[in-house]
């Protein structure tokens, strides 16, 4: 109602998008006992972004050390929230991470878990078909088990940590589209439905970011095909089974990750992912008919998974960003420095798993307080050539 809007329209801290990392973000800024508010485009729960969905990896092999570092204390904030709610959002799995042994993605991945004493296993040619049943490995190719990685479950989370912000005595508003930001010591945020106003805004709009952060030098949204390919003997690759996650650095089909799941969220499917998608407008989606990554996914599968049928049984599409350098975008707007941007938190790959973090160092930056790492890596200023006020 307008008198509940005259009353509830000044806030600490506005986040924009209520995906994983914006709800995160909220979550932490009203631990600290800020009025916040957490606006939504869509009506929850929805599956237009990148946080739907039953399951995303959670992993310590990273080729880059900084990611593997953040990672140690992600576990800890994911098993905090879980204790703290009183529900499983996590199953240990491992990671199986297949490559070239000569390639230098595979071994700065092995490096860096050596590294960070990461426990871990290695596989070679001898011993790969006794630990990982009905999985080729390729000649050339080695093999790792990140023992410590697994699976969140994605919807469950995010339920979960909206319902901890609200217990904390936050705002979530959803079905509510955001129509314009007015920059300024106060930035007055105008949505389809009314006016806002807070000391600091953060926006975590994911695919959407874009059209709020025109010419930052982020990229368009891409979409990728998710898909999922049926087990000839059901439960052969399941989660019950302990079949652990995947990832194929790179192969004969493909320069770039091929990634896979244990069968779970649908009986007696597997997901298996192409870690590239094709550019698309987020409000323009359902056009989307690019196939070529389905085509690589069908030949890798019938050349290393002989046990699933290489024909894809379910094709999901999800979108997600992603920078030109493929790393996450977490710092000040150029331009004013009481607006955070969080963003490039590309899927499978990348995003969820950070969530926990991402969204204590976003609440830190609105915050102003020094941040718990080291951000240099995440600084949009690294596109700055490309950067323009953007608001």
């Amino acid at each position: 109602s307008s008198v509940q809007h005259v009353f509830s329209s000044y806030f600490d801290c506005i986040v924009i998008g209520a995906g994983v990392q914006g709800s995160f973000t909220a979550y932490q800024l009203a631990k600290k006992n800020k009025k916040t508010l957490l606006l939504e485009q869509f009506v929850l729960p929805h599956s237009r972004g990148s946080s739907h969905g039953q399951t995303r990896i959670i992993r310590k092999a990273y080729e880059q050390n900084f990611y593997t570092h953040m990672m140690e204390e992600c576990y800890e904030l994911w098993a905090q929230l879980e204790r703290e709610a009183g529900v499983k959002l996590y199953r240990q799995t491992g990671l199986l991470v297949m490559g070239p042994e000569k390639s230098a993605n595979y071994q700065n991945i092995k490096d860096t878990l050596q590294r960070n004493k990461v426990p871990m296993v290695v596989l070679t040619h001898d011993n790969f078909s006794q630990h990982i049943p009905n999985v080729n490995l390729a000649k050339g190719d080695e093999a790792l088990v990140d023992t410590t990685a697994g699976v969140l479950f994605a919807d469950r989370v995010l339920k979960t940590v909206q319902e901890q912000f609200l217990k904390l005595g936050g705002v979530i508003r959803d079905n509510e589209k955001v129509t314009d930001i007015k920059p300024g010591p106060v930035v007055r945020v105008s949505t389809s439905v009314g006016v806002y106003h807070a000391k600091s805004l953060v926006i975590t709009a994911g695919p959407w970011a874009n059209k709020l952060l025109a010419n930052t030098g982020l990229q368009l949204p891409l979409e990728i095909n998710v898909c999922y390919w049926k087990e000839k003997v059901p439960g052969s690759y399941g989660m019950k089974q302990r079949f652990p996650c995947f990832v194929q650095t790179e192969c004969l089909e493909s320069k770039v990750h091929i990634y896979g799941l244990p069968s779970n969220e649908y009986p007696g499917l597997m997901k298996v992912c192409y870690h590239m998608g094709s550019k698309t407008d987020p409000d323009q989606r359902d056009l989307q008919k690019d196939k070529s990554d389905i085509e690589i996914l069908q030949h890798y599968i019938a050349r290393c998974f002989p046990g699933l049928v290489p024909e894809p049984a379910i094709v999901e599409s999800c979108l997600y960003t992603l920078t030109p350098d493929h790393h996450f975008v977490l710092d000040y707007h150029p331009a004013y420095s009481n607006i955070m941007i969080g963003a490039g938190f590309f899927r499978y790959s990348h995003g969820f798993k950070f969530g926990p973090i991402i969204g204590k160092l976003l609440c830190e930056l609105s915050l102003g307080e020094v941040p718990s790492y080291d951000l240099s890596p995440f600084h949009i200023r690294r596109f700055q050539s490309k950067t323009r006020s953007a608001l």
